[in-house]
């Protein structure tokens, strides 16, 4: 699928209220709207407690999820999983009010509509037991996770296609940049499975996001169809791997370059020129390497870098607008 520079967000505002926040989304001009998650609301909206709280056995805390792996019952969550109950894992509004005011409204002409997950690994490793052991670990509760998530996506894709014939998911995979060190013992071909697991059957286009640096082919190589990253501080990482990067965009790929600053502090001097010219950098160095930039500018999305939710509500309007003006100038430079 080609998007052409099509903008979207990669989930949190800095907003205090579900009404405001959406109205941003919707004054906002992007090409796929998404449903904002607001963290300034305090942990219960956390993306980790979004996915994770109709988990069996969780407890949610002021700024931590747990389970007693040696005391929880798995078994309304194994029913739901043999029975494909994708509503036994949706959204709870008290943790989702973002998502609520979004279903309510109306997106005419929006090319897509986006929502988003916790990825396997990131939501894995934040869940612990009272020992501050990962639940990932757990062999059984790791599959109720990654099952979870594979229905929680289900019922959140199926809820947002009635708002748009084309939905995005994005598992938000932040601890992906962790896979290789001594606090993600997991191995490349388990990160490879378990992310696949999450994804299978889901009928919509499938991202993964992650805001730092990782092993980009290994993530290329999952079911995906669109690479989100923060491009602003990794962009150059991306280009090292750029035989990946044509295989990927070959079979259908795509690539959302996070080039929007999402902090108050990286917005400090930037420009849509500035922005502009560090993308065409970073397409020169595919280009000098074989790729079609032609083909890498139809399989591209704008977004920022990350959630925009650590940012001030005054700086907000700001960073919308270099995400929209970007995006519009590398359409017209590319004739798209």
């Amino acid at each position: 699928m080609d998007w052409d520079f099509s903008t979207t967000l990669i989930g949190s505002l800095p907003s205090r209220d579900a009404v405001s926040a959406v109205d941003v989304v919707v004054t906002a001009g992007l090409d796929c709207p998404a449903w904002p998650q607001l963290p300034k609301l305090g942990y219960g909206e956390s993306m980790y407690v979004q996915t994770g709280s109709k988990f069996p056995g969780i407890v949610v805390g002021e700024d931590s999820l747990t389970v007693d792996l040696s005391d929880y019952d798995p078994t309304s969550a194994y029913e739901a999983i043999i029975m494909e109950d994708r509503e036994h894992f949706s959204l709870d509004p008290k943790h989702a009010a973002g998502f609520a005011e979004f279903m309510g409204r109306d997106f005419p002409g929006a090319r897509a509509v986006k929502g988003q997950v916790t990825g396997i690994i990131s939501e894995g490793l934040v869940i612990q037991d009272g020992g501050g052991r990962a639940a990932i670990y757990d062999a059984a509760y790791c599959e109720i996770m990654r099952k979870g998530i594979n229905l929680a996506a289900k019922w959140q894709a199926d809820a947002l296609s009635s708002k748009s014939d084309t939905v995005i998911i994005f598992f938000d995979e932040p601890s992906l940049s962790l896979l290789g060190s001594p606090f993600a013992s997991i191995s490349t071909e388990q990160a490879v499975a378990w992310m696949n697991e999450t994804m299978e059957g889901l009928d919509c286009v499938k991202a993964v996001h992650c805001c730092g640096n990782t092993d980009w082919p290994m993530v290329m190589s999952t079911d995906i169809d669109v690479l989100s990253f923060d491009a602003l501080e990794y962009g150059r990482s991306i280009t090292l791997f750029a035989e990946d990067v044509s295989d990927f965009v070959d079979r259908g790929g795509a690539l959302a370059w996070g080039i929007v600053p999402s902090t108050d502090e990286a917005m400090e001097g930037v420009t849509v020129a500035s922005l502009c010219d560090k993308l065409e950098g970073l397409f020169d160095a595919l280009e000098s390497k074989g790729m079609d930039r032609e083909k890498v500018a139809r399989k591209s999305m704008i977004t920022p870098q990350c959630g925009l939710g650590g940012m001030d509500e005054s700086s907000l309007a700001g960073a919308l607008g270099l995400l929209r003006d970007t995006s519009l100038e590398m359409k017209g430079r590319y004739g798209l």
